[in-house]
């Protein structure tokens, strides 16, 4: 849809403002009547929401009132057909000049140029968004100057408007008080209002509870990171009253691995099921190294399918709209609703290792537990067909009598989102156990607990992340310069030597040196060019017994297709031993190279230039795109740095090219001039 501006001027006269016919949100005016402690309203900053015009143009308006200066709609930008406004400039009103007049007795300019201003825009979500901020004036302003300017004037007016009858009042009136938890930590993000006074008290339990100090080193925080990071990226979402309800950031790093990472990807809740002091959410990937990685994290406010769809939001627009294949949550109605909303493509998994994690919880109580345990286990990890998980299941249920279990009532009716057995056609990327010893950590595993506040959560946040970069450093590192020590002589193995990260290998090497705990490969039919084969592996057992097992392979000879039925191509992303066997049994001396991904490959990052996802697919920007430009070049040139930070003679080689580098862009730009 074109997109026009059809007043590149201000549209009003020097003093007017924007009239919402007197349906205004106000707060702290002495005319009015104030109904709690004066406080200074929060300042104007990128990334705040409202839900509608008005209320973006009523929060500046406060702001500007306790500044002291008054405030008009200096630009609007409208949709050229249905003329719906989509853009706003909201400006001191000593912005711009006025027009030469032509009277004998000429009216004083008043006017200044002045720079301050909001600029808001309406967003997808149909929320209006601050997306540019300038605080400084080039005149003099004070809240002691007593002038009332005509936002101010007009603001009051409204007030007054709204003010109940002077006859005996037969309803409550709801005035809007615009504060923010990033000032008002003192009262947990909230205005504490009497509601003997006339006033709707606010609901504390839909929003982020923030003790003192909390709030304002969040705020601090991004701000810091703003200033010092251009990429870094953040969302708060404020409520009709002011009050914070759910946050939302990403920084550079995590912003370059939502590109290459995303395939799959966990959305962690686990302080919030936990019911810990922070709601932390966070968003997690896995590199080439199979590490998990940060891609953004939040504050929620409430569990429910609405602030979560927001806070997927958030992370949806933070990626660019690039949506993972496979999402993987905790058991939860919210969640699922909310999932299925913002990512109805999206494969939408649980996680079987919160699930698992409960067993003692939800069923510990029972007579017989250890034995239910190791049945529950058994069924979920060793059925490789799903005739087999059923039946294991029944038994369960029926030897123990767990008809009536709600619990296990509710994981058998989900259990095509959880078991295994049922997700043998998605990738994972290593992102959910396979086996009973697997277990997966939470990112913040070691820096987040029960109690930790707001404060100390952001205190420990860069310290988490820059020992989970250092660690990813360092594999780059050894991946690069380390000489793989092969353990067999099979040709699979020197190949992926080659190819993989040392971490990545060293999975596929033990699947390497598996084969010869397999035996007696043979075919047991053949359907034109599909030949099916069963693989007889020994397998442990409890303690040190060993057992049989049979492996059905399927091998496509045309298009060297192979598949086992344990999928662990899927499951982790390299294949197994099963089928290598076949593989080695057919002949063929080297692992296709569908098989060999190319998110495993050490040299992964140095290809950003090329901008693939984690499977191979070329990502579709617009390069013609500034703000592609800027993320591209960011995503191209950590790899530099970390290569020069490995050794003085690359830093030196690196910082010498940098400034050759900046060298010809003034080159460049002088020749432009």
């Amino acid at each position: 849809m074109e997109e026009v501006c059809l007043n590149s001027e201000p549209v009003f006269d020097e003093g007017d403002d924007y009239d919402a016919n007197g349906d205004f949100g106000v707060g702290h005016d002495d005319e009015v009547g104030e109904t709690h402690a004066k406080k200074e309203p929060p300042q104007p900053t990128v990334g705040l929401e409202f839900d509608a015009f008005e209320e973006a143009y009523n929060f500046y308006n406060l702001y500007a009132k306790e500044q002291g200066f008054g405030i008009r709609v200096s630009n609007s930008w409208f949709r050229s057909k249905r003329k719906e406004r989509y853009r706003a400039k909201l400006s001191c009103s000593s912005a711009g000049f006025k027009k030469k007049s032509e009277a004998n007795n000429p009216r004083p300019e008043t006017r200044t140029g002045c720079p301050a201003m909001i600029i808001i825009r309406l967003m997808d979500s149909k929320r209006w968004r601050i997306v540019e901020v300038e605080l400084q004036h080039n005149h003099p302003v004070s809240p002691q100057i007593k002038r009332f300017y005509k936002s101010h004037k007009r603001m009051i007016l409204a007030a007054r408007r709204a003010q109940p009858p002077p006859e005996p009042v037969t309803e409550v009136h709801t005035i809007k008080l615009y504060q923010t938890a990033i000032v008002d930590a003192e009262y947990n993000g909230s205005v504490r209002i009497d509601e003997r006074e006339g006033l709707k008290p606010i609901d504390h339990s839909k929003h982020l509870e923030l003790k003192e100090g909390d709030a304002l080193a969040v705020y601090n925080y991004f701000c810091r990171m703003k200033l010092t990071n251009p990429n870094f990226f953040y969302l708060m979402d404020l409520d009709d009253d002011g009050c914070l309800r759910n946050v939302f950031w990403a920084d550079a790093r995590s912003r370059v691995s939502s590109v290459l990472f995303c395939d799959t990807v966990a959305i962690d809740t686990t302080c919030i099921t936990n019911k810990f002091e922070i709601p932390l959410i966070s968003f997690v990937g896995v590199n080439h190294h199979g590490q998990h990685v940060l891609l953004g994290c939040g504050f929620l406010g409430h569990e429910s399918v609405e602030y979560f769809v927001w806070i997927f939001r958030a992370w949806l627009n933070c990626m660019q709209d690039r949506t993972p294949q496979v999402i993987i949550t905790d058991q939860s109605k919210p969640l699922k609703s909310a999932v299925s909303e913002v990512f109805p493509k999206a494969c939408h998994c649980y996680c079987m290792s919160y699930i698992m994690q409960r067993v003692p919880e939800k069923l510990g109580g029972l007579k017989g537990y250890e034995a239910i345990k190791s049945q529950l286990s058994k069924a979920v990890y060793n059925s490789l067909k799903i005739a087999e998980f059923e039946t294991a299941w029944a038994d369960l249920i029926k030897h123990y009598a767990l008809g009536d279990n709600k619990w296990l009532q509710t994981l058998y009716e989900d259990r095509q989102r959880w078991v295994p057995v049922y997700l043998k056609d998605i990738f994972f990327a290593g992102m959910i156990p396979v086996k009973e010893n697997e277990s997966l950590n939470a990112f913040f595993d070691g820096y987040v607990h029960k109690h930790t506040s707001f404060k100390e959560f952001v205190d420990k946040y860069d310290l988490a992340l820059h020992r989970k970069h250092m660690r990813e450093a360092m594999a780059d590192l050894e991946s690069r310069i380390t000489h793989f020590d092969l353990k067999t002589k099979c040709n699979f193995e020197l190949q992926l030597s080659k190819v993989y990260t040392k971490e990545i290998f060293n999975r596929f090497q033990s699947e390497v040196e598996g084969m010869y705990s397999c035996f007696n490969t043979r075919q047991v039919n053949a359907n034109g060019p599909i030949t099916t084969y069963i693989v007889k592996e020994r397998v442990e057992k409890e303690g040190n017994e060993k057992e049989v097992r049979n492996y059905e392979v399927l091998y496509e000879t045309s298009q060297i297709d192979i598949r086992c039925i344990c999928s662990l191509f899927n499951y982790k992303g390299y294949l197994c031993r099963h089928a290598l066997s076949v593989l080695n049994y057919n002949g063929v001396e080297e692992i296709p190279s569908r098989y060999i991904l190319s998110r495993w490959s050490k040299d992964f990052k140095r290809g950003w230039c090329v901008l693939k996802d984690g499977l191979g697919n070329v990502v579709d920007v617009c390069k013609y795109n500034p703000v592609y430009w800027y993320n591209h070049l960011y995503k191209c040139a950590i790899p530099v740095v970390e290569a020069g930070a490995q050794s003085r003679e690359h830093y030196k080689v690196a910082l010498r090219e940098l400034e050759e580098l900046l060298n010809r862009f003034n080159i460049v730009e002088d020749n432009v001039v």
